[in-house]
């Protein structure tokens, strides 16, 4: 391992520091404040693109977890970078909420219906029938298909709740035309994440519940990675997996004693 003083965190929201959008995780408080007293650079690295990072502040501090605006990094702000770097002051027709419209329009973009060069597909918890068929005839019209992330599922209280990835999948099988995917496991994620923090792959550990985009995210990029099983995942996900995880815990409270060397025994 590297040196210990040198860690950067990478870490999901949902199922790490979340149990789900009002629960709070087992030891998320302990370990951000222990994260804040060791000075350690850290950053909220989510495929969510439901709030703004000032409304998931506001929302994550009323739950007792103290995280600023600038510490979150989500799937909407990486789909914004990105579109403003391919295609500058473009046009896009939006399926999502506030966290999505509010990044491409801080970037210049222009949102509309009308032959617009982008669909542009992210989260929200009102899926409507009326868009996504009006999503489906502009990508059959030629617009380019993105989403902000591939995830088929995300932590509710009651149970698993349909994602991006599922919503997605439902427009490709009628369109025939497979979307690009910014958020994790996309590499791109990661390297806008670890710009935002002036830090390096061999330096960072990337904390998440989930092994398809988490973990695999952080192992291609270089990254130590840990799963923590208070989210989508349990004891044995890890082994139906051809790659592994540098750690597994059950919550980050197993960590927030020794966040300045967590892999010790």
């Amino acid at each position: 391992m590297t040196d210990a003083a040198a860690w950067t965190y990478l870490m999901d929201l949902n199922g790490v520091l979340m149990r789900d959008e009002q629960h709070v995780a087992d030891g998320a408080a302990a370990f951000l404040a222990a994260l804040r007293a060791h000075g350690i650079p850290h950053l909220v690295f989510t495929n969510d693109s439901v709030e703004t990072p000032h409304d998931q502040r506001a929302r994550l501090l009323a739950c007792g977890l103290d995280v600023p605006e600038e510490a979150i990094w989500s799937s909407a702000l990486a789909t914004a970078q990105f579109l403003d770097q391919q295609r500058p002051g473009g046009s896009a027709y939006v399926v999502g909420e506030a966290g999505l419209t509010t990044a491409l329009t801080d970037v210049g973009y222009v949102l509309t219906d009308d032959d617009p060069d982008y669909v542009v597909l992210g989260e929200t918890r009102t899926y409507s029938f009326a868009a996504i068929t009006r999503a489906i005839r502009l990508v059959e019209s030629g617009a380019r298909f993105l989403a902000t992330n591939p995830d088929e599922k995300g932590p509710g209280w009651e149970g698993s709740l349909p994602a991006t990835g599922a919503v997605a999948a439902l427009i490709e099988r009628v369109t025939g035309r497979t979307p690009y995917f910014i958020g994790k496991p996309n590499p791109l994620m990661m390297r806008y994440a670890l710009r935002a923090l002036g830090a390096h792959s061999e330096h960072t550990i990337v904390l998440g519940d989930r092994m398809d985009t988490d973990v695999r995210s952080g192992i291609e990029s270089g990254t130590q990675t840990i799963l923590v099983l208070s989210g989508l995942s349990d004891a044995g996900t890890a082994a139906r997996y051809p790659y592994q995880p540098t750690k597994v815990i059950g919550s980050v409270a197993e960590i927030a004693e020794h966040v300045d060397d967590p892999f010790r025994d």
